[in-house]
């Protein structure tokens, strides 16, 4: 088999938080989960398929790439080739246009792209769903980068039912996340070493058993377009994953001294009257929800703090999608 295709997929935000996994494996998610897509924040992945290389390669950047990257592509690409029966080595080349492992989702952009250019550069064509459960193989939050919009991840059983859909498309309201960076450092423990440790929190059995409540929660705010209420429970839904986190075994503290000022700026700004929330995954950098009537206030606002050292601003994204 040979054959090569590029794929380009947005990284997500979550509202409604995925921490932790009832089935480590398969990266089945101990509850369901809601984003948006980041527009303008990207993963491009070109995957070439060989019949007669002798081993898998990584490009990530533009620097090949050994070590536990290539480690983790190469797992996910035998998931692909064990359930598509495909064969052949893989050379992956991978670059992204915003910072890597401080809380932007980079593995979720980067295993949606990934997973559609492998599948397309294979000559299949599967429906989006399929390819919503075979991203989640490489990275549970890729599974919400492959549909577009505003994304529901429904939590299932099984690999089959363990999938992404979009509740609303990217125009269906004008949300806008401006990113305030206080730190471009790769974080020490990702995201993958957290899920696994989520279960030691005496809080992990509460979060997961009100999760359902909190997307329809928010499910409903996003579809009515109540900045308000989705406010509160984005907000509060972070604060719930973060505590989690933070009483873990070993505890996983995400936060610096700037994501607490970040926190308490945006609490007060949205008293004064913006429409603007926080919510954090995990690493520092604090994702300030808001609308487009405000986003430019919002992000002046945000690079005026001292402990900020750049913004990025995206609104709603769509699917990934095979782009050469």
């Amino acid at each position: 088999m040979n054959g090569t295709a590029i794929a380009r997929a947005h990284p997500n935000i979550a509202f409604i938080k995925y921490w932790g996994n009832a089935d480590e494996r398969l990266r089945i998610p101990s509850n369901g989960s809601l984003s948006m897509n980041l527009d303008g924040l990207y993963t491009e992945t070109r995957v070439t398929w060989f019949n007669d290389a002798d081993r898998d390669r990584l490009i990530l950047n533009g620097q090949p790439t050994t070590g536990p990257a290539l480690d983790r592509v190469v797992r996910h690409v035998d998931q692909l080739r064990e359930r598509l029966g495909l064969t052949g080595k893989v050379e992956v080349e991978s670059r992204n246009n915003f910072p890597m492992g401080a809380g932007i989702a980079s593995s979720a952009s980067s295993f949606a792209a990934l997973t559609v250019a492998a599948v397309s550069a294979a000559g299949l064509e599967l429906p989006e769903h399929e390819l919503s459960a075979l991203a989640r193989l490489g990275s549970g939050s890729a599974s919400r980068s492959v549909p577009g919009g505003y994304v529901e991840w429904a939590a299932g059983g099984t690999h089959q039912s363990s999938f992404a859909f979009s509740i609303a498309g990217p125009d269906h309201w004008d949300i806008v996340d401006v990113v305030a960076v206080v730190s471009e450092v790769h974080k020490d423990v990702g995201s993958r070493e957290g899920h696994a440790v989520a279960s030691t929190s005496e809080f992990q059995r509460e979060r997961v058993a009100t999760a359902t409540s909190r997307i329809d929660i928010c499910r409903a705010a996003l579809l009515d377009r109540d900045f308000s209420r989705l406010a509160r429970v984005v907000e509060h839904d972070s604060d719930m994953m973060h505590a989690v986190m933070m009483t873990s075994t070993p505890p996983l503290f995400y936060w610096l001294p700037g994501s607490l000022e970040l926190m308490s700026a945006v609490r007060r700004w949205r008293a004064e009257g913006l429409n603007v929330c926080y919510t954090l995954d995990a690493g520092p950098n604090v994702h300030c929800i808001t609308t487009s009537e405000d986003a430019d206030e919002v992000e002046s606002r945000v690079r005026s703090l001292g402990c900020v050292h750049t913004t990025l601003r995206a609104g709603a994204g769509g699917p990934a999608l095979v782009v050469g």
